[in-house]
Parts: structure tokens; C-alpha cells; sequence
């Protein structure tokens, strides 16, 4: 096997192999193309929940995660170019199955009192699947010494968190005029 200079058996250059648990590193780019595709699918999906919740606080939560989804897109760049890497996605067929899952909630409850509620609980699958994606990520960048990257992906994986809170905020609050009725 003729190898160019500064790589390695397995295609690692001599710097990766330099870094901090190296071996992270093909892990991180993947799931780093997992989620930029993720995002970009999801923008779809939030303009079609927004458009399809009846609650105005619930609307408002889902135009403003579409933003922060958008901006997560751009972080997302950022992080490919600390890496040396091109911005390109890979499939995230986790997040078409959530997506899809949506619909078939849309189509079920279309005509329900619960179908807010339903759009949360698959807005809620959403976040949890980006809250472990996310949180990986940052780990694995922290591992690998990638600070400012860890430092992005630490502050997306802050958002997703405080959108998943928001959403069992407007849960509880619907639950509550409920109760009162």
C-alpha cells in the first residue's frame, strides 16, 4: 500500500493522529453530516407543524425553533470548517422517521381537540433525538481537544434543550386551563 506522506494505514492524517483520542474523529465527522442533513430536514418539518398548530404560544414556539434550526445550520458550517471538512449531510434517516411519524400524527388527529398535543409529542421526539445527537457531539469534540467546536455544539445542545422545555411548558399549561373547565 503506497501512502502519501503524513498518513497513516487506516487514511489518518499525522496530525489526527496526534490529537487526543483520534479515534473519535470519523465518529464525529459522520454524526456532524447526520445532523447538518437533520436540520436541513427539519426546517421543512417545523414550517409544516407551525402551520398546523391551532395554539398561538405553541405556533410562536415552532416559528421561533424554525430560526433557531436555521441558525443551527450555520453553526453546523462553522464546525466543518474547524474540521477541514466540506458542509455535506448524509441522510439522517432517524430524523425522516420523526418527520414521518409527524405526518401520520397530523393525518390522525387532524380534526382532534388533542392535535396540538399530538404536534408536541412528535416535536418532543424531535428534540430528545437532537439532545442526544448533540449531546455526543460535543462530547466527542471535547474529547478530541476540538474546544471551539465543543463550544458550538455545547451551545446548540443548550437551545435544544430550552425548546424541549418550552414545549412541555405550553404542555403543562393546556393541561392546567384543563383541569379548570
Amino acid at each position: 500500500m503506497i501512502m502519501s506522506k503524513g498518513t497513516s494505514k487506516n487514511g489518518q492524517s499525522q496530525k489526527q493522529n496526534e490529537m487526543p483520542n483520534a479515534h473519535l474523529h470519523e465518529l464525529f465527522i459522520d454524526e456532524l453530516k447526520d445532523m447538518y442533513n437533520a436540520e436541513r430536514q427539519l426546517t421543512k418539518g417545523l414550517k409544516k407543524l407551525h402551520g398546523q398548530a391551532k395554539n398561538e404560544q405553541l405556533k410562536d414556539a415552532f416559528k421561533a425553533h424554525l430560526k433557531e434550526t436555521e441558525n443551527h445550520i450555520e453553526s453546523l458550517k462553522k464546525v466543518f470548517d474547524l474540521m477541514g471538512v466540506a458542509a455535506r449531510g448524509k441522510k439522517c434517516k432517524a430524523m425522516e422517521g420523526l418527520l414521518n411519524e409527524a405526518d401520520e400524527i397530523l393525518e390522525e388527529f387532524e380534526d382532534s381537540e388533542a392535535l396540538d398535543a399530538a404536534l408536541i409529542t412528535a416535536a418532543q421526539k424531535v428534540e430528545h433525538y437532537e439532545i442526544a445527537s448533540y449531546g455526543c457531539m460535543a462530547t466527542f469534540a471535547s474529547l478530541m481537544e476540538h474546544t471551539e467546536a465543543a463550544e458550538i455544539l455545547n451551545q446548540i445542545l443548550e437551545e435544544e434543550k430550552a425548546t424541549d422545555a418550552k414545549l412541555t411548558d405550553i404542555a403543562m399549561s393546556w393541561a392546567n386551563v384543563a383541569e379548570t373547565k
